[in-house]
């Protein structure tokens, strides 16, 4: 057990906990119901135990509905599965009110590019730019539940588009637009779009891209199923409107506002489980699943997470580094709902250098940012100190997430930013579009660790047999023994609800099974996500995930660019075992030497049956689009798999340079045994 945690160090402690917007909240509910709630951990527990937790909740952040929930009609059974209940029936709200609360002229949307060019627009803007394209949508004929896609970036009009389809009671789905034709056209297709927004020309990593190509494509083979109108929006290089020429569904943005009319913004009351957004499995390996979230699910639960795990405020300026194909993106947007002012970030953190990106988040002031643990590896191996490019002085929050934060990351981070700046990191996931496990400003952070267990998700950690072996502090499978709101309302298209069942549902009967290994710390409570349990590591019975190895890997980031750790298990194998790939910084060779060196430290750190069967230096690993690195299908590849990689590989071609280690004996000998 502790080698799991001998990295655990005190880095943060709160400076004033009881300004925290969850200790606001814990003494509201101890009013409210003569309760004695004393921490946040006596809160989590009224939290998973009592469904009034989530009425209480509604009244604290302030939820605008035209009828409000009744104590005795919470939840219901529901009508697809019975592990997913219908919540509050009989509610009515809408989606985008909830968000367009502010309607005077401070800053909503700061938009910025790798160029340095900026773009605001105050609350007063937003709501008209929100009128203006509803009126146009609703004269064309967008009705409740017709779905809307976008390929767009991160942009004002991707945010207006957003919030125009939820005030009438479409559905949005949105995809980043260097996801590939085909990875696309797996999603449309099976959702049909009545409408599509699309860009036509963006720049990125200095390089221009046309789109237009692209977009005719998939505009063509959605025509065959039920679209109506391509919506085009300007050049992102130039600002020039373009059009496909052959293409007579398409309209200019421009054209498409002008089809509108004067009518006032109407916010159509619906539901609380009326749909809202659909988001996409990764489908690395597979047409990805098209997971539909309910408005009130996803209002409550990322306005929870905005206001009680972060403070945000009207004062706060908000930095999420995402792509509109994440759901971090549909999190960072409920930053309005708070009153903050959300910066919007196209093109890469790279270009021109990593330097000028850090300067932009230090002078646009920026008080909460989300980044990944991948960029700010980069920016310790490039040896850069944040401070010789920014003073960061507004910066009090920083929200980690889409990998693992090790130890030896969230102590530079600490150092590197400042130790007054709360390093958060959480884990959850596209299928609740909500964490799980989360930072909290009441509680101390410990290197390596997740502060807590979210509200309302009562989160336990399983072995194999479904007991709960957190107590133990051993490594196990992240469940969620109890319903919470933000469950997915369905999968598009299984109309019986049998892939969601089998999704979630088959490995403990009755309980969500998240697919991520994770290990309690009985001393501080925090949380270590250990890597996906499906490609857990076990050689010879051991069971590990890749996180522990990434850990040590950290020792070796000057020559290292990254690593991806693996484990190969064939047919004709009785066992397990693991490969881990490394690609080279330029300048640095991958010798015996380093391979020694990296073998001794895993042993070290960890245990001898952590150490690699194989070391081998890879070229490329893969990633998706959102920057996640592919461990599970490179498994597959080295497996025997022959896997066609989808369009979220951002990098497919890399895929093909892990095929020759099927067969590692006959390439092993050559500086790659251990």
């Amino acid at each position: 057990m502790d080698t799991y945690f001998a990295q655990s160090k005190l880095l943060w402690t709160p400076i004033q906990p009881q300004a925290a917007a969850s200790e606001a909240l814990r003494l509201y509910i101890n009013r409210k119901h003569g309760l004695k709630l004393n921490n946040y951990y006596d809160l989590h527990n009224y939290s998973v135990e009592d469904y009034t937790f989530w009425i209480d909740l509604w009244e604290y952040l302030g939820i605008i509905s035209s009828i409000s929930p009744q104590k005795d009609r919470i939840l219901e059974p529901g009508k697809l599965l019975t592990e997913i209940p219908n919540w509050f029936p009989g509610t009515r709200l809408n989606y985008a009110e909830n968000l367009l609360i502010r309607k005077d002229d401070g800053l909503a949307l700061t938009e910025a590019n790798e160029t340095g060019v900026l773009k605001h627009i105050s609350y007063r803007e937003l709501n008209a730019q929100v009128r203006e394209m509803a009126a146009a949508l609703r004269t064309n004929g967008l009705e409740v539940g017709d779905r809307v896609a976008a390929i767009v970036t991160n942009s004002i009009n991707a945010v207006v588009v957003a919030l125009a389809v939820s005030s009438i009671g479409g559905i949005f789905s949105s995809t980043a637009t260097d996801m590939g034709t085909q990875g696309i056209l797996d999603r449309y297709c099976q959702i049909q779009p009545k409408f599509v927004f699309a860009e036509t020309e963006v720049l990125y990593a200095s390089r221009r891209v046309d789109l237009l190509p692209k977009v005719a494509e998939i505009v063509r083979d959605l025509s065959n199923q039920g679209l109506k109108t391509a919506i085009l929006f300007p050049s992102r290089v130039s600002g020039k409107e373009l059009t496909i020429a052959d293409m007579s569904k398409s309209l200019t943005l421009s054209a498409f506002l002008k089809t509108g009319d004067n009518r006032p913004l109407e916010f159509e009351q619906l539901p609380f489980s009326q749909p809202l957004y659909i988001l996409y499995s990764s489908g690395t390996s597979g047409k990805p699943k098209c997971i539909v979230h309910s408005a009130g699910g996803i209002l409550i639960n990322t306005k929870k997470g905005i206001r009680l795990g972060f403070n945000m405020t009207s004062d706060d300026t908000f930095f999420q580094f995402t792509t509109t194909g994440w759901m971090m993106w549909t999190f960072m947007l409920t930053g309005l709902s708070a009153g903050a002012r959300l910066i919007l970030y196209d093109g890469s953190p790279f270009h021109p250098d990593v330097k000028t990106y850090l300067k932009f988040v230090s002078d646009q002031g920026v008080t909460a940012w989300g980044t990944s643990p991948r960029f700010l590896t980069e920016v310790q191996g490039r040896g850069i100190n944040p401070f010789e490019v920014g003073t960061f002085e507004a910066l009090r929050a920083m929200m980690v997430t889409g990998a693992i934060l090790t130890p030896p990351m969230f102590e530079w981070t600490q150092q590197a930013f400042g130790k007054h700046v709360h390093i958060a990191s959480t884990s959850g996931g596209t299928d609740i579009c909500a964490p799980f496990v989360v930072g909290n400003t009441t509680l101390p952070v410990y290197s390596g660790e997740i502060q807590a267990k979210e509200l309302g998700m009562k989160v336990e950690v399983f072995d194999t047999l479904g007991n709960n072996i957190e107590h133990l502090g051993q490594p196990g499978e992240l469940v969620c023994t109890r319903p919470h709101v933000s469950l997915p309302v369905a999968f598009w298209g299984d109309e019986k609800g049998e892939k969601l069942k089998d999704s979630y549902f088959s490995t403990y009967p009755g309980v969500w099974r998240q697919g991520d290994f994770i290990i309690v710390n009985p001393k501080t409570k925090g949380l270590i996500i250990l890597g996906r349990s499906d490609g857990v590591l076990n050689p010879s019975g051991v069971r590990f995930g890749s996180g522990e190895i990434y850990t040590i890997m950290e020792q070796f980031s000057g020559p290292v660019d990254d690593s991806l750790c693996i484990g190969q298990r064939r047919q004709q194998d009785k066992d397990e075992r693991v490969l881990l790939f490394l690609k080279m910084r330029p300048g640095h060779k991958f010798t015996t030497q380093l391979v020694d060196q990296i073998k001794t430290a895993i042993r070290k750190g960890l245990s001898a049956r952590h150490v690699p069967s194989y070391i081998f230096e890879i070229s490329d690993i893969p990633y998706t689009v959102n920057g996640k690195k592919i461990e599970i299908a490179v498994k597959q590849v080295v497996s025997g798999s022959n896997l066609q990689p989808s369009g979220t590989v951002s990098n497919p071609e890399s895929l093909q340079l892990y095929y020759k280690f099927r067969d590692i004996e006959s390439i092993v000998g050559v500086k790659a045994k251990l």
